[in-house]
């Protein structure tokens, strides 16, 4: 069935997510669901923000693409990222590594329907989270898996990727997120019961 997905407008959005200290079915369940939300919608990432929930939740399952995404090291170990997949992230954050190389790519996010703009981010990044079961984990990665956690972490922290564009680059698509902005405040459930 899948989650309605909140879309950019929606006050939810913009809300830093409350640290998870309850790891048990219902976070479990909560991360399926997040899942299929994703998986239906064709995305690549998903933040509870975006199912309307403002808790430090994310999920990410890069399809194909974790094949050529680049290397990770989990907990000190190398692996393909492939083998990372379905990945859920409880209380990530992100560090950087020094020094810092950078890296612009074109992003699209599931709350900003048909909306997409280029964005720099950090090639490679550390990650510290938690897993379901609450074990702390340590990831390196880079390539699209880490700009997928990027984008993923910023929404946990109320950062969505158009805070992230330049001026110029912004300018080219700000008719369509002001359009987006309206759809989006008119589908605010907190809105339209208020």
């Amino acid at each position: 069935m899948g989650l309605r997905v909140t879309q950019y407008g929606e006050g939810v959005l913009h809300e830093k997510g409350e640290k998870i200290t309850q790891f048990d079915g219902e976070l479990k369940a909560l991360a399926e669901e997040m899942l299929e939300t994703m998986h239906k919608h064709e995305g690549i990432g998903l933040a509870a923000q975006q199912i309307g929930k403002a808790i430090r939740l994310c999920v990410v399952e890069l399809g194909e693409a974790a094949h050529d995404t680049g290397e990770a090291v989990l907990d000190g170990r190398r692996i393909p990222p492939a083998i990372l997949m379905p990945l859920v992230l409880v209380n990530p954050r992100i560090e950087l590594p020094t020094p810092v190389e950078m890296e612009v790519m074109e992003e699209g996010c599931l709350s900003f329907r048909q909306v997409r703009g280029n964005v720099t981010r950090p090639i490679v990044i550390e990650v510290f989270y938690q897993d379901l079961e609450g074990v702390e984990h340590h990831l390196v990665c880079e390539g699209l898996l880490s700009r997928c956690i990027q984008h993923e972490v910023d929404h946990l922290n109320g950062i969505l990727f158009i805070d992230r564009m330049e001026k110029a680059d912004f300018a080219r698509i700000r008719s369509k997120v002001r359009k987006l902005k309206r759809l989006g405040q008119a589908d605010d459930p907190l809105r339209a019961n208020s």
